[in-house]
């Protein structure tokens, strides 16, 4: 027998071999923890009109989604951070808990505030749930392969489209809206148990002082953001009081301290070293702006669709799948066309031309607009955004440094969530506002005391809309949409901004390599599966046996 050696490893635990059925095996946990929150997101869309009606909030309605989008945004950077650090299983496993407790609180929740609260602990999971699973895709298959798994993520996602609203619709109609909420537990659990046994990563220690402080002075930045788009586009505090420009100034504080204590810290939470990296920097951008105009959008258009339309959550839900479906066929053939040729460039700039037009369909939107035509309106816009949003998180993690892909992933859509935070707060200030100010009137003209329509208008729900005579029903509808078609004229621009942009995005080539196997961490390809086989004979195989070259020795023109 032949005396074999063993590949090269770096000293420590030995690297995980990364053939392609471990590939899928890790790729089903992750599959799991997306349809966890992704179909949680559709069934609340479905759910939000007879909830805040409900619960008392319908003037205040922005905060549930905003809520769940400040701790989202809060909470991405330490995600990506600490899974680049201490490795991402735990804090997977960690996530889904989370976010599968707090469905329990959000279902029983008394209060409209308390179901807020519950809401953003669901942000504190689903940030980690989305941050993780783009990293540690990143992790285990090549910038130049990624595409192609993009399907079955959109497949996901499509699914949740169709289940979502309908499940949000039949528990709204023919149940309670807490059902909305109680699925979560058994899919929480499922998704919780594949993890633990299939999501097979290696745990690391700290080598470095975690930057707590740069953590803090984010957190203290972020929420001072968001308070202060919030105040001011409430019509009871607004951009000239005290308040608001208090929150100003400590958003401003924070940022400041936060900059300095970044360029001094020993491992920062977001290292300075990314703004200095073009590609980075421009895709970032990217994000950020279409984050501004595009959860804007997606969060109000189904309260729309089911107060102004007159239809059921149900109906009101299933109106929503065309968006889902444009997003979901244009993301897959994006991903597949971008396999193929390893070109990207085009893709975010026909997005987001194709996201601008689906917008200023928008702004014709009124009660008297068919069904059909409000679909085709969000087919487009969907179309749009999936032909940007994958693209964007890929062209990000392809140029950092292997080790930085979780820090840069989490970066990238952080600062998306940023867009979206003051996207929501900002319009949806602007459209609820005016809602109020409309339905108010609609009351009042119907014979109201002044107090009453105040009351009627916060517990305004779809089933109490029903039982109201038709005139006043007809004036609800019309002043849902006169409020919301005007706003989309303000989401216009910020999505031109993105279309120039993206024309300045630099094509770099895509790697070969996973990060995992970049790092050392894993053996890849035609050599793990070697190298699998045969530990299973009992027996040791070089890389130059198995007839494969190293994934980690390639240079950046191999198998081109």
């Amino acid at each position: 027998m032949s005396t074999t050696t063993a590949p090269r490893t770096p000293p420590g635990p030995a690297p995980l071999l990364l053939t392609q059925r471990r590939i899928w095996i890790i790729f089903s946990a992750l599959i799991a923890g997306m349809m966890l929150s992704s179909l949680d997101q559709t069934i609340v869309s479905t759910a939000m009109p007879t909830i805040v009606g409900q619960l008392g909030g319908v003037e205040h309605q922005a905060w549930i989604t905003t809520a769940y989008l400040l701790a989202t945004t809060i909470v991405m950077p330490i995600y990506g951070k600490f899974g680049d650090v201490l490795g991402r299983r735990n804090l997977f496993l960690i996530a889904i808990a989370l976010f599968t407790l707090a469905s329990v609180g959000a279902a029983f929740a008394g209060t409209f505030w308390m179901f807020v609260f519950f809401r953003a602990m669901q942000g504190l999971g689903g940030g980690g749930l989305m941050i993780l699973s783009q990293a540690i895709i990143a992790d285990i298959v090549p910038a130049s392969e990624r595409g192609k798994y993009m399907g079955p993520l959109g497949a996901i996602f499509g699914l949740s489209a169709v289940a979502g609203p309908l499940l949000g619709g039949f528990f709204v109609d023919h149940m309670t809206w807490q059902w909305a909420f109680y699925i979560n537990i058994p899919i929480g659990i499922g998704a919780f148990l594949i993890a633990w046994f299939a999501l097979k990563l290696p745990s690391k220690k700290a080598t470095k002082k975690i930057d707590i402080l740069g953590v803090l002075l984010l957190s203290i930045a972020t929420t001072c953001l968001i308070f202060f788009t919030d105040f001011g586009g409430s019509k009871n505090h607004g951009w000239g009081a005290m308040e608001t420009w208090g929150w100003g100034v400590g958003m401003l504080a924070a940022i400041v301290l936060f900059v300095i204590v970044e360029a001094h810290a020993e491992d920062p939470i977001i290292p300075l070293s990314l703004f200095r990296n073009p590609v980075f920097v421009n895709a970032t951008a990217i994000g950020f702006t279409l984050g501004l105009g595009m959860f804007a959008a997606i969060a109000f258009v189904p309260t729309f669709l089911q107060m102004s339309s007159g239809t059921s959550a149900a109906v009101s839900g299933l109106l929503m799948v065309p968006m889902m479906v444009g997003l979901m066929g244009t993301s897959i053939f994006s991903g597949i066309a971008i396999t193929k040729t390893g070109k990207y460039k085009g893709y975010p700039i026909a997005g987001a031309l194709v996201t601008a037009l689906a917008m200023l369909a928008f702004t014709s939107l009124s009660a008297a607009t068919p069904l059909w035509l409000i679909c085709v309106y969000l087919f487009v816009f969907g179309a749009g955004l999936g032909l940007i949003m994958q693209v964007v998180v890929l062209v990000v993690q392809n140029a950092v440094d292997p080790a930085m892909v979780g820090t840069a992933t989490s970066t990238n859509n952080y600062f998306r969530e940023v867009g979206a935070s003051l996207g929501v707060a900002i319009f949806g200030a602007m459209f609820t506002n005016r809602l109020s100010e409309k339905l108010t009137e609609v009351f009042t003209g119907a014979g109201a005391s002044a107090t009453d329509a105040g009351n009627a208008t916060a517990t305004l729900d779809p089933q109490t809309m029903a039982q109201l005579p038709e005139v006043v029903r007809d004036g609800i509808v019309t002043a849902y949409a006169d409020s919301l078609a005007p706003v989309f004229w303000y989401l216009i621009p910020f999505i031109l901004i993105a279309f120039v942009l993206a024309l300045f995005l630099k094509q770099v080539k895509l790697s070969d390599t996973a990060g995992m196997v970049a790092r050392g961490e894993a053996i890849g390809g035609e050599e793990a599966q070697a190298l699998e086989d045969a530990e299973r004979h009992g027996t040791k195989v070089s890389a130059a046996d198995s007839g494969a070259r190293p994934d980690n020795d390639r240079s950046p023109e191999t198998d081109r």
